[in-house]
């Protein structure tokens, strides 16, 4: 049986089938590099309808990436989705602390989600930075608080928790009274593969082409 055998090729192909899903919505190009995204890693294209972006929150993205900013995540699986080379030609970093012992012995203390007690304990390291939310509404709800309440801002929120308790909603709230960027995906759909998909397509648009060349060089072995 003859089929597409090079990593790069399946890719392209797949970006350019992914297109004519997403040329009519009005977006710019960045914005399409990133509903695109989302699709390609879910294989679903009604997140073509489902993905939601406060004005010119890619922009403020990739220049927070382009600036150094760092990304912080509730879950492994948002860091393990996001592509290294992107992140070393950007000097950035993923932090992650759900699986550390203060963080849990702060959740069992407070009587809340480890995912809480862990955007609680990042606090002010989130200012100017991107949070990217794959997997619990709690994490959601505590970055929003934290803005609201402490003044903590990041440059962009990454929302996109999925499941059937909480997700929608806190997607929703996220949309309602978020002050600072945003970008999420209406209802019950998302997840650790999507919010990492989003990361990767602010970190590519962000490299130069050369520099993505050799990224996809890499990733393709």
């Amino acid at each position: 049986m003859e089929f597409v055998k090079n990593p790069k090729a399946i890719e392209d192909k797949s970006m350019e089938i992914i297109y004519d899903y997403v040329k009519d919505l009005g977006l710019t190009e960045d914005e399409i590099r990133v509903v695109s995204r989302t699709i390609h890693a879910s294989g679903d294209v009604e997140y073509a309808k489902l993905v939601r972006m406060s004005p010119n929150a890619v922009q403020h993205g990739i220049d927070a990436l382009n600036n150094g900013a760092h990304i912080y995540t509730d879950v492994e699986m948002v860091r393990t989705g996001i592509s290294k080379p992107a992140l070393a030609l950007h000097n950035s970093e993923v932090h992650c602390l759900i699986k550390d012992e203060g963080v849990a012995k702060l959740a069992k203390k407070l009587g809340v989600t480890r995912s809480i007690a862990a955007m609680r304990t990042f606090g002010k390291q989130l200012e100017g930075q991107i949070v990217a939310i794959g997997n619990a509404p709690t994490a959601l709800y505590e970055v929003l608080r934290l803005a609201l309440e402490e003044g903590v801002k990041p440059a962009l929120i990454i929302g996109i928790p999925v499941g059937f308790v909480g997700a929608a909603e806190s997607k929703e709230y996220l949309t309602e009274v978020s002050p600072v960027p945003y970008i999420t995906v209406e209802g019950n759909k998302g997840g650790s593969p999507i919010a990492a998909s989003v990361c990767n397509a602010l970190l590519y648009t962000g490299v130069k082409r050369n520099d993505m060349l050799q990224v996809e060089g890499k990733e393709s072995k």
